[in-house]
């Protein structure tokens, strides 16, 4: 694990953005295509904000979320509908999103499309995570229904999950594909979320699931 420490949030979202777009751009020149899976929630916003404008070659870049909420893009709390907002727009408006959520009552009805869409663009090239103060990554959350299934190393790419914490069902990428993507980095702000992650590197996955890209992180923080 990678800590670094950033003065204040406006610096930690301008240096995050340019290391991810040197890292995007780097794939682009070597293999021609890049993915870029990234999480929902408000506070990447302003790297998404700062990205979306950067010259990168978007077209070759395919874009997809950690995990979804099992709600469509009219619900306030799609997180689809946040990437298109702040993060497909301007010249990232290029770049090909591929789904985590389709139209079906239950995401099980649709995971087996869903996973083989995402297949192709795996390993991910640069993989951007959050963390809950209960150190839960993507829809990974102690006690949810199917974490065991989902930390397991022969995980299936996605794996619905519910969870009390989480409110809606979800669908989730898997701890192997987190885990083995190319560049991984962690998003966090305050005192409470650095505390949990320093916790979190002396627990178990199960209890806390954020450990299980903990040791190839880059973690970027600020107060």
């Amino acid at each position: 694990m990678r800590f670094l420490t950033y003065p204040d949030r406006d610096a930690l979202m301008l240096g995050l953005a340019g290391v991810i777009s040197s890292q995007l751009t780097e794939a682009l020149t070597f293999d021609g295509r890049a993915s870029f899976c990234v999480p929902g929630g408000t506070t990447p916003g302003p790297v998404f904000d700062i990205l979306c404008g950067l010259p990168l070659d978007w077209a070759r870049v395919s874009v997809f979320l950690n995990d979804e909420r099992w709600v469509g893009e009219d619900s306030p709390r799609s997180n689809t509908r946040l990437l298109r907002e702040r993060l497909l727009t301007d010249k990232a408006a290029a770049a090909t999103l591929v789904p985590l959520y389709a139209e079906a009552e239950q995401p099980e009805q649709v995971l087996a499309d869903l996973a083989e869409a995402i297949a192709p663009h795996l390993p991910i090239t640069v993989l951007l995570l959050g963390m809950g103060a209960d150190m839960h990554t993507a829809s990974l959350f102690p006690g949810a229904d199917l974490l065991a299934e989902a930390l397991a190393s022969d995980a299936p790419v996605l794996l619905p999950m519910r969870a009390e914490a989480a409110g809606e069902p979800r669908v989730t990428l898997t701890a192997p594909v987190l885990a083995g993507a190319m560049n991984i980095h962690i998003l966090i702000t305050g005192a409470e979320k650095r505390a949990a992650i320093e916790r979190a590197a002396g627990l178990p996955a199960l209890e806390a699931p954020v450990r299980v890209v903990l040791d190839h992180a880059t973690i970027h923080w600020a107060e």
